[in-house]
């Protein structure tokens, strides 16, 4: 397992349980295979530096958690088809 921090710009239309309820799934995606979350920070709505999908905020909400490398490809496609994401970011960080 490796260290990674996974940054997620979300819909600002989305409502607390909403955004609640990605968390959860992509915790869940996370645990699969003995992977864990370590911590979750949700930064609230934001501006954006430029509009992306016509839109001038965003939700920001940063996970750290472990997980096996050969699943990060799939975290990247399920979180691209997602609609609800606008941008994300997986980075891999040493302890």
């Amino acid at each position: 397992m490796r260290n990674y921090e996974l940054g997620i710009v979300l819909q600002p239309t989305l409502d607390e349980a909403e955004v609640t309820r990605l968390i959860e799934k992509v915790t869940q995606y996370f645990n699969t295979d003995g992977g864990s979350v370590t911590s979750v920070n949700v930064w609230g709505k934001r501006p954006l530096a430029y509009p992306i999908r016509k839109q001038r905020e965003g939700i920001y909400v940063f996970l750290q958690a472990q997980i096996d490398p050969r699943r990060v490809e799939s975290l990247e496609r399920m979180l691209k088809l997602d609609e609800n994401v606008l941008r994300h970011l997986v980075v891999h960080w040493e302890t």
